[in-house]
């Protein structure tokens, strides 16, 4: 039992997890490309016409895995902020780095996608409700984390102020979610929970199969790039060219 805890926890160094990263990456994005042919296929060419949207719904298809995304990305961007924070460890910091690129691309997806389906479906492209507002704060949270990371020289002391910025922020996640249901706003509630979904079964499994694509391509680009954060922050490490040394 012992053993296979220390085999586990080893992938905490940024030594070891780099070669894992390394494997790992190209089958989650092999996943992404194959979820989302599926998803756009079952989207755009087999859900059925909206009886009231017409074809101008299926930028869903877009839309609601990018909004989940978003939140979703942010979260683990936070759970990672807080390991570093209690535990003092440098991948939890590298990898809460990667993360924020690509929740910075969903949020701003979900953001325009929006606007696209709102201006047919409500005839403005924006208005300031509380759905939209929360999640424009969010892709303030995640550009605040490039900026404040971006003016602090050492790396460990960006680490922790992008922590507490993550832990502050992320209580605007609930605030995006339950916007709908705690007030008043133009925006629809949920069509899927976790007990029933309002749509057409289809629609719903081209929407999960979008999901999942976003969610593949997500672990993909992060295990990427958490790989070039490693590059550059562990360029003097002897493991490194040790591995560069083998490699060649």
């Amino acid at each position: 039992m012992n053993t296979h805890k220390i085999r586990w926890y080893k992938y905490s160094s940024p030594a070891t997890f780099y070669t894992l990263a390394g494997r790992l990456a190209p089958w989650f994005a092999a996943a992404a490309l194959l979820f989302a042919i599926a998803g756009l296929w079952v989207g755009f060419l087999v859900a059925p016409t909206d009886a009231t949207q017409g074809d101008g719904y299926r930028i869903i298809f877009l839309h609601v895995p990018a909004s989940w995304m978003s939140m979703f990305l942010y979260v683990v961007m936070a759970f990672w902020a807080a390991l570093g924070l209690a535990f003092n460890t440098r991948l939890s910091g590298m990898m809460a780095a990667a993360l924020v690129p690509t929740g910075a691309m969903f949020t701003a997806l979900a953001l325009v996608t929006g606007s696209l389906w709102g201006k047919p479906m409500w005839g403005t492209w924006w208005v300031w409700d509380a759905r939209l507002t929360s999640e424009l704060i969010l892709l303030f949270l995640y550009l605040g984390q490039s900026a404040l990371r971006a003016a602090i020289d050492d790396d460990k002391r960006a680490d922790k102020a992008c922590a507490v910025l993550a832990l502050v922020g992320v209580v605007n996640i609930p605030v995006i979610y339950f916007s709908v249901q705690w007030w008043n706003t133009l925006h629809q509630g949920a069509s899927i929970s976790f007990t029933h979904a309002s749509m057409a079964t289809t629609m719903l499994v081209g929407i999960l199969l979008m999901t999942l694509a976003a969610w593949m391509y997500s672990i993909s680009v992060a295990l990427t790039r958490v790989r070039v954060i490693i590059l550059e922050r562990e360029h003097d490490a002897a493991w490194l060219g040790q591995l560069m040394e083998a490699a060649s």
